[in-house]
């Protein structure tokens, strides 16, 4: 596995019913992509100062990071299709 993958920041709540109907699908995408793409979850409640360090305004919310860089970002309940178009062009440039 390469370490330039990049890495898809998850920023969920406990409170927030989005963010946790959210966690499978994620999951599923982690499992199904592992070799391509990193995964993280960040409870916003615990870790505020990332919250604002990614520019994130609401629950739930992704962030991929490329290269140190965020690329792209979605925030609000996300669907699989709009999490795949917002990864494909990243990961089509990741060997595996």
């Amino acid at each position: 596995m390469a370490p330039d993958r990049p890495l898809l920041v998850f920023f969920t709540s406990r409170r927030s019913g989005p963010a946790r109907r959210m966690e499978s699908l994620l999951a599923h995408i982690g499992r199904r992509e592992r070799s391509r793409l990193r995964v993280s979850k960040v409870d916003v409640d615990e870790r505020p100062d990332l919250m604002e360090r990614f520019g994130i305004d609401q629950v739930p919310a992704l962030a991929l990071v490329v290269g140190k860089r965020v690329v792209s970002r979605l925030e609000g309940r996300a669907t699989a299709p709009r999490i795949e178009a917002m990864l494909e062009e990243h990961l089509e440039q990741v060997a595996v």
